[in-house]
């Protein structure tokens, strides 16, 4: 059942379930911001609980400078869905079940970046492949719902019994379920025979969740999920969920050709498919579900980098993309909430009766775009250094990165201008601004793109170091700042500007070509 549109810019009597839910998210993330100074000074917090002894398998659980930086980002964004979810969902049925479903997600998304222990990290992978089937099909009255829940579910199960089939190899081999050992034992693991099967294993499970080529197709048409779930799943958590897996066994699996040349061609080739299909689409929710996409592969091509530049690029990517795509999943909520509309060809003009939003997605798009003082600007700027020092094929991650972005760039522009500039015409003059719980997730992660691209020095302090010396050895100095100076990145940050302006430029005739393949 679709909510009720609003015109009066109140929140609904019957968002207060929701309202009093938030608070779980928002405790968690209190918890961890008290644990956030101690493990950005280096120290690791860790439980260990005997379970099953004869398998190897126990409760055990740490939060490092990775988990860390995961955890914020869940409970952050879980907090601001839940919070707009309030409002958004009003006038659909069995909304208790829905946060029930939300939040035994976000719990199991962090039973995965906290598991110490690779079986128990598997039972955590697999259920969020439950739980995003069940939020994918909460509308399960319509046919495309319920069909498009089941495709993600048969991918990404597909996938997870890949991956569960690789933990038993490793198992089978005589190596330790717990991380900090399997990393110990990295030397090992890599010169083992059965190291490819480990490696294909596993990858396949990756890329089933993350959506890499060829097994992306599921998260595009996982959009038919009411919004508050596509900005959960698919722009900060369950999408990630292959990325942080890349990331944490890094120490024990990473350093081979195989490795690192597979990801790098993976993640190159997916980034430049789903920003060439962002072009494409008029359905504002299927624009942003390609640009996921497009971080994905990124993302995924960066975590098969052996130093600590290439891991810098990846988790300082991987927040900068939490921050914008969040915001832009929320904002074109309310955009369609408010219209009743997402198809750009129907939208326009909304800055002069939405003038809040259009603030917000202002921020998260020109973050997106990476304009200069923007936190998008610093991640870009760090890209290119990593895509540039990559071991193996430096230029063609260096020309993904780059076309990827210049399309991203243009993309963005699509998302700020085509809705909210021209004459605003028709019903849409008697649109209003949403409700502050639908304003305040965008707000704050905008706010978060601009704050953050003015002070990288803390941000590369707090987070980022401690998430790159979580995974690896090496304790090089790591440096976010706003300028480094006339270099090759520099320049290749304002071709990236200059080509998405041109793209935008000619993205009529690019779409139709792409609508005619």
């Amino acid at each position: 059942m679709r909510p009720e549109l609003s015109q009066t810019g109140k929140v609904p009597d019957c968002c207060r379930a929701g309202l009093f839910s938030s608070l779980l998210p928002l405790g968690l993330f209190g918890l961890l911001c008290l644990a956030w100074p101690r493990v950005a000074q280096g120290h690791m917090f860790a439980v260990h609980w005997n379970w099953v002894p004869s398998l190897d398998l126990a409760l055990a659980f740490r939060l490092d400078g990775l988990g860390l930086l995961f955890g914020l980002i869940i409970t952050m964004t879980g907090f601001f869905v839940t919070l707009y979810a309030s409002t958004y969902m009003a006038g659909y049925n069995h909304l208790g079940r829905f946060f029930v479903y939300l939040h035994g997600f976000m719990l199991a998304m962090l039973g995965i970046v906290l598991s110490d222990n690779l079986l128990l990290l598997f039972i955590f992978w697999e259920a969020t492949t439950v739980l995003s089937f069940l939020l994918i099909g909460f509308d399960h009255d319509q046919t495309e719902a319920r069909e498009n829940a089941r495709q993600a579910l048969l991918v990404t199960g597909g996938g997870g019994l890949f991956l569960l089939m690789g933990i038993l190899l490793l198992k089978a081999a005589g190596f330790p379920m717990t991380f900090g050992l399997l990393a110990a034992s990295g030397d090992l693991v890599r010169a083992h025979a059965l190291y490819p099967a480990f490696f294909l294993c596993i990858l396949v499970g990756v890329m089933t969740k993350s959506g890499q080529v060829p097994f992306h197709f599921w998260l595009p048409n996982a959009m038919s999920a009411p919004t508050p779930i596509s900005a959960f799943l698919h722009a900060a958590t369950m999408v990630k969920a292959g990325i942080y897996l890349l990331l944490r066994l890094h120490p024990a699996m990473a350093g081979t050709p195989l490795w690192t040349g597979t990801l790098v061609l993976v993640g190159g080739g997916t980034a430049l498919w789903g920003a060439i299909q962002a072009i494409g689409p008029c359905d504002l929710k299927r624009v942003l579900a390609y640009t996921t996409l497009m971080a994905l592969g990124v993302l995924t091509l960066f975590a098969g980098g052996q130093t600590v530049l290439s891991l810098t690029a990846a988790t300082t990517f991987l927040m900068v993309h939490a921050l914008y795509k969040a915001a832009l999943f929320l904002a074109v909520g309310s955009i369609d909430h408010q219209t009743g509309t997402r198809d750009l060809n129907r939208l326009g003009g909304l800055v002069k009766c939405m003038p809040l939003t259009a603030l917000a997605v202002t921020g998260a798009t020109l973050s997106m775009a990476g304009f200069p003082l923007f936190f998008g600007f610093i991640g870009k700027e760090i890209m290119y250094e990593g895509a540039l020092a990559q071991e193996m094929f430096p230029v063609f991650a260096t020309i993904a990165t780059l076309a990827s972005n210049a399309l991203m760039t243009a993309v963005a522009a699509v998302i700020l201008i085509t809705p909210f500039a021209g004459p605003l015409g028709g019903k849409l003059s008697l649109v209003c601004e949403v409700p502050w719980t639908m304003r305040l997730g965008p707000a704050v992660m905008g706010v978060l793109g601009v704050m953050f691209g003015i002070i990288p020095e803390w941000v590369s302090a707090h987070l980022i170091e401690p998430a790159v010396f979580a995974i690896h050895p090496d304790r090089e100095e790591i440096r976010l700042v706003f300028f480094h100076g006339i270099n090759l990145p520099l320049l290749l940050s304002i071709l990236t500007l200059s080509l998405g302006a041109l793209i935008y430029r000619f993205r009529s005739p690019l779409r139709q070509g792409l609508l005619t393949v």
